[in-house]
């Protein structure tokens, strides 16, 4: 999987090399083994899906992991129709600035409880600096849902992402919250 990243120079600004997850899309071979590693890292049924990128590679999971009951999109903002009170708003800090995410309430009532808890696995493609899963795991993990008459919290079981940015150590960052469990290290 690692040998079919690409890497762009300067973008999308200046002393940024990005590295590109698509190339993992082309491929039927490398697309199936990234799936079933993601699967394989996997301990909760409801899972975060990032905008868009996250979307691409947790979508599959639904077919091919029988534990996986829901998926939760986190959007940029116009994205998400919604009724009253139930969009939360994520402020997050991105390796190029702040920006805002959002997710629904209803998302997250709709997936599966175990005891008194949702428990969430967050995937996302790169781990960078940290700050948008850390934010997304924050906001969520404040919440509270009530589904049927009962309260139900909220916890973070773990981190997956396709490749990690060793050298920013944002996994450090992540760890206070959940393990960290990255598929490609660079």
């Amino acid at each position: 999987m690692k040998n079919a990243l690409k890497f762009y120079k300067d973008f999308p600004k200046e002393g940024i090399v990005f590295v590109d997850i698509i190339p993992l899309m082309q491929d039927k071979k490398i697309f199936a083994q990234l799936i079933d590693s993601i699967s394989a890292n996997l301990t909760a049924p409801n899972v975060v899906a990032p905008e868009a990128r996250g979307f691409l590679f947790t979508a599959p999971l639904l077919l091919q992991d029988p534990a996986v009951e829901n998926i939760i999109p986190v959007r940029k903002s116009g994205k998400l129709p919604f009724s009253e009170g139930d969009l939360c708003d994520v402020e997050i800090e991105k390796e190029y600035g702040s920006d805002h995410l959002f997710y629904r309430l209803s998302d997250i009532a709709a997936g599966k409880a175990e005891g008194d808890t949702i428990y969430l696995s967050i995937i996302d493609d790169v781990l960078a600096t940290g700050g948008t899963a850390e934010g997304i795991a924050k906001s969520m993990e404040s919440q509270t849902i009530v589904k049927d008459g009962k309260e139900y919290k909220i916890k973070v079981k773990e981190f997956i992402f396709l490749v990690e940015l060793d050298f920013l150590n944002g996994a450090q960052r992540l760890e206070a919250i959940a393990p960290v469990k990255s598929l490609i290290h660079l």
